[in-house]
């Protein structure tokens, strides 16, 4: 690798603390709309005959923005800087979130609701894009060689974070408010929260420091001019490698974690509160799982991690959501904790994973085309059609069987994946 692996210069705490935080408010803000899938289906949608699957595909489609937005900040941060980038990421989320939670509803003007509200959605899709693999890549350029995979874990721990509070949020104002209400109004307090706290974070990212890695290609004149073009030329290889590992920690996370709740509701037969609260339970699972993965990979290396998880979310899953949708409540606490561990795990490993793959010249605009392309295909689809596979087969466990065929599809190319880890430790030494 030729990037920052000489002299290293680490971030200081205040400016990767900051950067950690701030993915918790993205992630709020945008994972918000999976944990309030079936109030939404009701407030813009109808609440009619496929206003679940209309909700969750405008979750799908909007995905598609999520690559273009990685690849336009991805650029900024190549050329420019990573800070100006999350700066720009976190500002538009922000106005996206507050104009969200002032959307008139289907009750107001109809069908036309909806599609606003997916317009909306597009537009923190396209700042999502950039903001997560920008703040990935940050923390690892501004980490220790020999503790990249903790550092970098936050930025997944973080993203639970987030989810944790969404899920927090939607729990107590599904448990405060009548349906009534909830439906009339009520469905706005968790994005006026969520645009409050963006604002917030806007503020305090201004603080931050630039990258060490961005600083280092100023000063000796490596800085791309077109990293799109420097990327495909160069890079190609890596660009494969962090789809496969990216794929696999899509879909644990969008199947596994986020749309449990969905699921529970429609095939388990609990309702929205306790599935919203059992969701809770997991994200604080995640957030403890994450670390510990990140910081293992640092001893054991990436590889051999990547290759256990995948072998695990080939066995595990499909037999998680069988025993999910039995009813019984220890079973569905079972399988949503085991779920939750396993997302968390590929998650933590896959972000330093992902962006060892490309030096720092490029690197964001290379997380772009694989990682992130990864997770338009396998993330903001997948709960969508999660959903119709159950209702067109009936069978419980089809959620769990698509991640087990992405686990095995990926496999051959973690078992041969380079070592990152030991190269960067071999480097600072």
């Amino acid at each position: 690798m030729t990037s920052a692996d000489g002299p290293h210069r680490t971030l200081p705490r205040a400016s990767t603390a900051i950067a950690a935080f701030s993915t918790v408010v993205e992630w709020y803000d945008f994972t918000l709309y999976l944990y309030f899938a079936t109030v939404l289906a009701r407030v813009f949608h109808g609440g009619g005959g496929g206003s679940l699957a209309a909700t969750l595909a405008g979750f799908g489609l909007s995905y598609l923005m999520r690559p273009l937005g990685a690849v336009v900040f991805g650029q900024l941060g190549d050329r420019r800087g990573r800070r100006p980038a999350m700066l720009i990421s976190m500002a538009l989320m922000t106005a996206a979130m507050l104009a969200t939670a002032l959307l008139p509803t289907h009750a107001q003007i109809g069908p036309a609701a909806g599609a606003l509200l997916f317009l909306l959605r597009c537009v923190m899709a396209f700042s999502v894009g950039g903001e997560y693999t920008g703040v990935v890549a940050y923390l690892l350029e501004g980490a220790r060689p020999e503790r990249r995979g903790f550092v970098t874990s936050f930025a997944s721990a973080a993203s639970e974070v987030g989810g944790l509070l969404a899920v927090g949020v939607s729990a107590l104002t599904v448990a405060m408010l009548p349906a009534v209400e909830l439906d009339a109004w009520g469905w706005r307090i968790p994005f006026l929260v969520g645009a409050a706290l963006a604002g917030g974070v806007l503020l305090a990212r201004a603080t931050m420091e630039e990258s060490p890695e961005f600083l280092r290609q100023k000063a000796v004149g490596t800085v791309p001019d077109r990293p799109l073009r420097h990327v495909v030329r160069h890079h190609r290889a890596g660009i494969a490698r962090s789809f496969a590992i990216s794929a696999l920690g899509s879909i644990t996370y969008y199947v596994g974690i986020t749309y449990v709740p969905v699921f529970l509701t429609s095939a388990g037969g609990i309702g929205e509160q306790q599935a919203l609260m059992l969701s809770t339970l997991a994200a604080v699972a995640v957030i403890a799982t994450t670390p510990l993965t990140g910081a293992f990979s640092d001893r054991a290396g990436r590889r051999p991690v990547l290759i256990a998880l995948a072998i695990a979310a080939a066995l595990l899953p499909i037999g998680a959501f069988a025993v999910m949708a039995g009813g019984s409540p220890p079973l569905i606490i079972a399988g949503a904790m085991a779920l939750a561990c396993l997302g968390g795990g590929v998650s933590a490993v896959g972000a330093v994973a992902t962006a060892e793959q490309f030096p720092g010249e490029g690197r964001l605009t290379g997380l772009a085309l694989g990682a992130t392309a990864a997770t338009a295909v396998f993330g903001g689809f997948t709960p969508w059609l999660a959903q119709i596979l159950i209702e067109r087969t009936g069978s419980a466990a089809a959620p769990g069987a698509m991640i087990a065929v992405v686990a095995l599809a990926v496999l051959p190319v973690r078992l041969g994946l380079p070592d990152r880890r030991r190269e960067a430790r071999g480097a600072s030494g």
